[in-house]
């Protein structure tokens, strides 16, 4: 297969540190181009990489519809809820998609994009890190080969928000809004669904400031839990993944994998798609059904917070 052309949709600081420098670098894939809603930003990132600017909403010659008519995929650094629209129109330039996570915050938004990759016969790969990164890709395989598992836990603490960091943190307004249950919830989610099977049920309660609890209910009959948040003290911060079951416990491996390594194995992923036309599991769909868990997760939220104040 020749190189894929595939543009790149976001100016921000993962787009700096990781989505441009790994598709930039990848051997089989031309950067064809940066599109940014600053014109001035996407200038900069694409300069930096040997490639050209893209700017504004429309399909003139410097729109973003531009950046789709010279590109056979594209990838994504954008707010959920600005990408999930985007992407239903990359779909429909016939462009693959290579999506953050999550796709999107509202189910219809997302289940636009699932409904335009399958309508337009096109890939796609959402990118849930832990399902890419060296150190728990293999693993999360393993374990998902054992039918054994009684229960699990996991626990993504970020301290993005965390009151008392010196430094300042990067502006996410979406981040902020939508807190931990919708930033981290989705790696949560990524590790025990393979393993367990799909959500059934789930519950959910919520410290302050964005603690969030979940306890779910797996289609395999077990039940998991987890707990989320970007606020947490910088020195209780951490996530991890624990399975108990009949054989003993399994813990995820420690350590950080390097993201720009965990998006090349994404764009691998894209391309091998491509290549088969088999979908991945990590596709739209996938996509679709973690907004849908993470949207009955904040409805839960709700629900039981009234019952509290009640």
């Amino acid at each position: 297969m020749s190189k894929q052309r595939i543009g790149l949709l976001g100016t921000g600081p993962w787009a700096h540190r990781t989505h441009a420098r790994a598709l930039a670098a990848h051997p089989d894939v031309e950067l064809s181009g940066v599109w940014g809603r600053r014109a001035e930003a996407a200038a900069a990132l694409a300069a930096e990489h040997g490639t050209r600017a893209y700017a504004g909403e429309g399909d003139g010659e410097e729109g973003v519809d531009a950046l789709f008519a010279a590109s056979d995929a594209v990838a994504f650094a954008l707010p959920p809820d600005i990408q999930a629209p985007l992407a239903v129109r990359a779909a429909a330039a016939g462009c693959h998609l290579l999506m953050d996570k999550p796709v999107a915050t509202e189910p219809a938004k997302a289940r636009a994009v699932a409904e335009a990759v399958g309508r337009e016969g096109v890939a796609s790969v959402v990118f849930c890190t832990m399902r890419f990164a060296p150190g728990s890709a293999g693993w999360i395989e393993e374990q998902a080969a054992r039918n054994d598992w009684f229960t699990a836990h996991a626990h993504w603490l970020g301290s993005l928000f965390d009151q008392g960091r010196k430094d300042s943190p990067p502006d996410s307004p979406w981040r902020r809004e939508k807190g931990g249950l919708w930033d981290v919830g989705p790696h949560a989610l990524s590790v025990l669904m393979p393993v367990l099977g799909d959500v059934s049920e789930v519950t959910a309660v919520r410290g302050e400031p964005d603690l969030t609890h979940l306890v779910l209910r797996h289609t395999s009959g077990v039940t998991s839990s987890a707990t989320l948040s970007l606020s947490a003290p910088q020195a209780g911060a951490g996530a991890g993944v624990e399975f108990r079951g009949a054989s003993g416990t399994a813990t995820l491996p420690e350590g950080k994998d390097d993201p720009v390594v965990s998006f090349t194995a994404a764009i691998d992923a894209l391309l091998e798609s491509i290549r088969t036309g088999d979908p991945h599991p990590c596709d739209a769909r996938f996509g679709l059904r973690l907004t849908e868990i993470l949207t009955r997760a904040e409805t839960s939220v709700r629900e039981n917070t009234e019952k509290g104040e009640g």
